[in-house]
């Protein structure tokens, strides 16, 4: 399945070492070629198949795409091998339903390289069909006249032969005896006097005539109805273009038995001409089009838009109706195929390894070693053409006599930036470098961060195959990853390269579009903010600008609680390494603050500390990680700590004073003094949050009443203000709080948190979900302690030390519903160790109140707003009330 590797070869004068040529298994690819040739046999041997049916859609044409450097010639060469020869195939192909020895396939270079005009394309597909046989009358007389006319004095044979196109088919000699039998059969059909090489120089009109008048003698040729209208042509290039008509209906006229389909892969397609010059396209289309019972199977880097209504008049056929399978997303009935446009992937981690350890071997084992192979790998991203430049690179440090290293192939390669531009346009190259700078990107986006005034360069763009889609992101397009690295980062020989002031303003550019998008989007989409805030925190990072819009972005990502990740890649090689910018630790703050979701509290505050360490903050975005910091130390149960940090942002009077105040009336509930919390929350207001403050003072009275109400109040007005995070925290209070009084109504309550919660980060309320469970279950379940153990070992990961309290006041709960006073008693003493520092104490008087149970002389009494009696006996009664449950329940 591999060839010598001339190039490779011919790198090095170790003649120990086998260069081949490698092929990967592309066994997809090979798929979708038999499943088309089956389909397509399938079309051209019904009974209504007219192979002289100019109106019918056409579905003979397979297109593969794919970036330079993809393995497109390799895959369009070992399919022709495939076809014509199962020795050639590779042993993971399985076999064509059609017969191999009834197959032409023939490839065709169009690469400027190769030097192939029209004239050659179709004596190529003449000589493949030479194979047959048989003379191919109709197409043979129209072809002889275009050639006596075009080249004088110049017999086919001599060019053929000098051209190469001899040698290379087997059956190529026996084409000049075809041609020749046809013109004679013409000539003694029609009593011509002379040499059979002036039958159409002097009888044309007399073949003409004869085949209006429908003669007898010329009945073999009379059924191609077109035959007298070409005949009757300017014999010229456009004239020879709609000769493979003839050629198609002569193939039909083959018996059974003799019967052949020709399979024509054109490759390089992209080489047929720009998208401003079709002319040689639209030639390579009549070919497509006039052969119905021939498969062809085009591979290039783009895309074939033959099935765009916008195409029509630059070439002949255009459309879906014309061409449905080119049509995108198109599923062929029966046949298994999805589109008849397939884009070609990047190669696996295990095939680039496969490859490049195949590619240059010593006695069958490979020369690359094994580390440089995986980063070599690891950095193409699937680029065949990478792993093609790395191991010229590795020829070439052992040329000089280096021995190579891993740290040699953290390289990227200028080359991947010229194939990549080859066959763009200027502004399209513009847009490129543009959107280089960005991860993901619309349209519209492209077209601003490129400075332009109209979206044509940006559309034609899109449509090339080192741009993906993915249509479910907020921007559908991105770049190749490797691609994208090579621009930004790879040295640029181009005639039109960019210098580094260059590169600055379109990051400028870029960022102000992004601030566009965010700015000017009317349904304030979460994912729209996420992924402008990610760009543009990137670029700031990367080019060190201004914060400028940034600031407001970051407010709003952390007024909308919902924390998922921000996914902040690493520094480019370009830019300044290390947190030394203000947008560095702005990255490092907003990702301290959405990881605390999945870090330990103490984590996050060492983090938070570190940027307010660097002091690189503008005083407007210091009071973010200043409040997080405090609110992570609340959590901790450093309430003193957590109280100087949320006093500090209060008394600034900045965006998250009220977020402080708020804090504030927290720790003065947490510390047992509940008059001062619900006085606070009277000044709170929505940004405060003020109705679930209130929520948290009366839940610990054992009103649950008047809880409920408040968090139900808290979530409705979230939903008012489309905060969701927000309203996912008010719902899991909620069914904290019903879970003690109404288990029913807690399974509803519950689900709905459940739903809330799911597509959001908020561990901390995931955790109050999960122990209203547990009071949803206490005295029912017996299986209730062994749940909270687990439960608690997860709190212990988090730093969350309140959840733990309030986790054993739950256990507490169970075990007074059940009157288990021993394990009751052992579920305080562990609550005590829990509270001991003052933190959540009042759960200690909480679970004395649950069991009937007088207070230790030595305990610090919360300031409770009733009096201590009152919630004394509201907990006693909601003990009472589920013992009664329970016992009707069993």
């Amino acid at each position: 399945m591999a060839g010598r590797d001339l190039r490779t070869l011919f790198s090095s004068n170790d003649r120990s070492i086998a260069a081949n040529e490698a092929f990967t298994n592309r066994q997809a690819q090979w798929q979708a070629v038999t499943a088309g040739l089956a389909d397509h046999v399938r079309h051209v041997t019904r009974s209504d198949f007219d192979v002289e049916d100019l109106e019918a859609p056409r579905r003979n044409i397979l297109v593969f795409h794919g970036v330079g450097g993809i393995g497109k010639s390799t895959l369009s060469r070992k399919i022709e091998a495939s076809l014509a020869g199962s020795e050639h195939r590779p042993v993971q192909w399985e076999s064509p339903s059609h017969p191999e020895e009834r197959t032409l396939p023939v490839r065709i270079d169009l690469a400027r390289a190769a030097g192939m005009d029209f004239e050659r394309v179709i004596l190529t597909i003449r000589l493949a069909v030479a194979a047959v046989g048989r003379p191919m009358p109709a197409f043979d007389l129209a072809l002889r006249r275009y050639w006596e006319h075009n080249h004088p004095g110049e017999p086919i044979e001599d060019y053929l032969r000098r051209g190469g196109l001899l040698s290379r088919f087997s059956a190529a000699a026996a084409l000049p005896q075809q041609m020749q039998s046809a013109l004679s059969d013409v000539a003694q059909a029609l009593l011509l006097p002379g040499t059979v090489g002036s039958a159409l120089g002097h009888g044309a009109g007399a073949l003409i005539k004869a085949l209006r008048e429908r003669r007898q003698s010329v009945r073999a040729l009379a059924g191609c109805s077109r035959l007298t209208d070409l005949l009757e042509a300017e014999p010229d290039l456009d004239a020879l273009s709609f000769y493979p008509h003839l050629l198609a209906w002569d193939l039909a006229q083959l018996p059974a038995d003799k019967s052949a389909l020709p399979v024509i892969l054109l490759d390089t397609f992209e080489d047929s001409g720009d998208r401003t010059n079709r002319d040689f396209e639209r030639l390579l289309q009549r070919i497509v089009w006039l052969m119905p019972n021939t498969f062809f199977v085009v591979t290039g880097r783009n895309r074939l838009q033959w099935a765009e209504t916008s195409l029509e008049g630059q070439l002949d056929w255009t459309g879906p109706y014309s061409w449905p399978d080119l049509v995108p997303d198109i599923a062929h009935a029966g046949s298994g195929v999805s589109g008849r446009q397939i884009l070609i992937g990047d190669f696996s981690p295990e095939d680039c390894e496969d490859y490049l350890a195949r590619r240059l071997n010593r006695d069958g084992q490979p020369v690359i070693d094994e580390p440089i192979r995986r980063i070599i790998a690891e950095r193409s991203h699937g680029l065949p053409l990478y792993l093609d430049l790395s191991v010229m690179r590795y020829l070439e440090l052992r040329r000089i006599g280096s021995q190579p290293q891993v740290t040699d192939f953290e390289h990227d390669f200028p080359a991947l930036i010229a194939r990549t531009l080859r066959d763009l346009t200027a502004e399209e190259r513009h847009v490129l470098r543009s959107v280089s700078l960005l991860s993901a990107f619309s349209v519209a986006l492209a077209t601003q961060a490129a400075g332009m005034q109209h979206d044509a360069p940006a559309l034609r763009l899109a449509q090339r195959p080192f741009i993906r889609e993915s249509p479910s992101g907020v921007w559908p397009f991105h770049v190749h990853d490797l691609i994208r690295a090579a621009i930004r980062n790879a040295d640029d020989g181009s005639d039109d390269r960019w210098s580094e002031q260059d590169w600055q303003r379109a990051a400028q550019r870029a960022f102000h579009a992004l601030e566009s998008e965010w700015r000017q989007d009317p349904r304030r989409n979460r994912a729209v903010l996420v992924g402008c805030l990610q760009q543009g925190l990137l670029l700031a990072r990367d080019f060190q600008l201004d914060l400028g819009w940034l600031a407001d972005a970051a407010f709003q990502y952390v007024e909308d609680s919902i924390w998922e990740p921000l996914v902040l890649p690493a520094a480019d090689a370009a830019s300044p390494r290390g947190r030394r910018t203000a947008a560095d630790a702005l990255v490092e703050t907003l990702s301290a603050i959405a990881r605390r979701q999945h870090e330990h509290r103490g984590r996050t505050v060492s983090r938070l500390a570190a940027v307010l360490a660097l002091g690189l903050l503008p005083d407007g975005l210091a009071e973010l990680p200043t409040y997080y910091r405090a609110k992570a130390q609340r959590d901790l149960g450093l309430t003193d700590d957590s109280r100087r940090g949320m006093q500090r942002v209060a008394s600034a009077g900045g965006r998250l004073a009220s977020a402080a105040q708020r804090g504030l009336a927290h720790l003065s509930r947490v510390s047992g003094d509940f008059p001062a919390a619900v006085e606070a929350a009277g000044s709170l207001g929505w940004a405060g949050r003020h109705h679930r403050v209130l929520g948290d003072v009366w839940w610990v009275q054992g009103d649950m009443e008047q809880a409920a109400a408040a968090y139900l109040a808290a979530r409705s007005e979230a939903e008012e203000h489309g905060v969701v995070g927000e309203t996912a925290v008010a719902q899991a209070h909620l069914a904290f709080a019903v879970s003690f009084v109404d288990p029913l109504r807690a399974d509803d309550e519950l689900d709905l948190a459940d739903r809330l919660l799911s597509p959001l980060s908020l561990r901390s309320n995931e955790m109050t979900a999960r122990i209203a469970t547990l009071v949803r279950d206490a005295g029912f379940a017996s299986d209730l302690p062994d749940r909270a153990a687990v439960q608690l070992a997860e709190i212990g990961v988090s730093g969350i030390s309140y959840a733990a309290a309030k986790l054993q006041l739950a256990l507490c709960f169970h075990h007074a519903v059940l009157d288990a006073q021993d394990n009751l008693a052992a579920s305080i003493t562990r609550l005590r160790e829990l509270t001991q520092n003052g933190y959540y104490a009042y759960y200690v008087e909480i679970a004395h109140f649950m069991g009937d149970l007088p207070l230790p002389s030595n305990t610090v009494q919360a300031q409770w707003i009733d009096g201590e009696q009152q919630p004394r006996e509201r907990w006693r009664n909601i003990v009472l009330g589920r013992r009664d449950h329970v016992a009707t329940v069993r």
